[in-house]
């Protein structure tokens, strides 16, 4: 068979990043940017792309971060993920970012379950909590939110959940969050973001199990329709 390849990129928050995955072989491109996303997205990908001496025609799919995050940000990676679909006649698999920040969590911090949070502004986070869930990377255990922090809360008992972790800008933004949930302050990643390699791991997961969009339906995910807040 033959190996799978992907492109995933990822614009959603403060993080700028591209991965591509040939295989078990992947080469990344991360940035943590003010602003400018748009002028370095491209630019990574062809980056990418040279270094694997491979086209667009030939890969398999497109993966971006759906969202939640930056209304730009998500605007941009859809828009590039169906460009690039577009134009090389490819399927798109559209992967949550918070879904996304739990993995690189989980991967990197040692605990059973995490609440991720993404600071969404005007006074509210983007939440999700997930566990461990082997082949499948993180399982969701309650439905994505945006919502005041105070609302932010862990799942019920669970025998298989000894530990829990904190990650994503919601809780630098507000550190009592952590404090509230009970979480070790060690377990708290608060300046973690979600990136391109998560994204290309999920899309592959996704992909394979056959749940891959045509170009048109890869859109965003907000979760609120409000950009400002209302004096």
């Amino acid at each position: 068979m033959a190996a799978m390849k992907m492109l995933a990129i990822d614009t959603a928050t403060e993080a700028c990043s591209a991965a591509l995955g040939i295989g078990n072989t992947v080469l990344a491109r991360y940035e943590e940017l003010g602003g400018g996303h748009a002028e370095r997205i491209l630019p990574m990908v062809d980056e990418l792309l040279a270094e694997a001496g491979i086209s667009l025609a030939a890969l398999d799919a497109i993966a971006f971060g759906r969202g939640p995050g930056a209304f730009t940000g998500l605007r941009l990676a859809a828009a590039v993920a169906q460009g690039f679909a577009f134009g090389a006649a490819l399927p798109v698999v559209a992967v949550s970012n918070l879904q996304a920040l739990a993995e690189r969590a989980l991967e990197e911090k040692s605990g059973d379950a995490a609440v991720v949070c993404i600071d969404a502004r005007m006074s509210e986070v983007y939440w999700c909590t997930y566990r461990r869930s082997a082949p499948q990377g993180v399982q969701a255990l309650r439905e994505e939110e945006v919502s005041p922090p105070d609302a932010v809360t862990l799942e019920g008992p669970q025998p298989s959940i000894r530990s829990w972790l904190g990650a994503g800008t919601g809780f630098g933004a507000y550190p009592q969050l952590g404090r509230r949930l009970g979480l070790d302050p060690g377990n708290v990643a608060a300046q973690l973001l979600p990136r391109a390699q998560e994204v290309l791991r999920i899309g592959m997961r996704e992909l394979a199990a056959g749940r891959a969009l045509a170009p048109d339906q890869a859109l965003p995910v907000y979760l609120r329709n409000r950009v400002t807040s209302v004096p």
